[in-house]
């Protein structure tokens, strides 16, 4: 097993230690998405929907995804967040579906960074509309989650 980092001499699973690492401010922002029927975008719009504001249970929920990173991601590690945010946009309808990009950036000073925290948050805020708005439309697709970029850190800076 040599070579792997989450892997101790024995094979086994470690977390990695970053004791020596210098803490730096970190930032990562990551993206998801939502395609769904116009009667779930005319649901969402319009705030119809029995359980409530669609975008704002789901920026909180991707808040709160966020700071329970670690306790989901077994080697990651648990971090003090310094900052979230959430921000959604709808794209032009093609092939008659609407489609809601959902961007979370995460801030710490730290050191390790965020990339984990930002995914989880996306990920997350697309569940929650899905689940949401499931009653109105089974058929939502949840779409590509990835890193758009990050900086900080002893890597440096990434930007898709």
């Amino acid at each position: 097993m040599t070579g792997f980092t989450h892997f101790n001499e024995h094979g086994r699973a470690k977390m990695v230690d970053i004791t020596a690492k210098k803490e730096s401010a970190r930032k990562a922002v990551a993206r998801s998405s939502v395609q769904m029927s116009g009667d779930v975008y005319d649901n969402i719009v319009n705030q119809k929907n029995k359980k409530g504001d669609v975008l704002s249970v789901a920026q909180v929920a991707g808040i709160m995804a966020s700071k329970q990173t670690s306790s989901l991601i077994p080697m990651c590690h648990p971090i003090p967040i310094s900052g979230v945010n959430l921000s959604f946009e709808w794209k032009t309808p093609e092939d008659n579906l609407y489609e809601l990009v959902i961007l979370a950036e995460v801030k710490t000073v730290g050191s390790t960074g965020v990339e984990m925290e930002a995914l989880t948050a996306a990920s997350v805020a697309a569940l929650t509309i899905y689940d949401m708005c499931k009653a109105i439309d089974k058929s939502m697709i949840i779409g590509q989650t990835f890193l758009l970029e990050k900086s900080g850190g002893k890597s440096g800076d990434y930007k898709r």
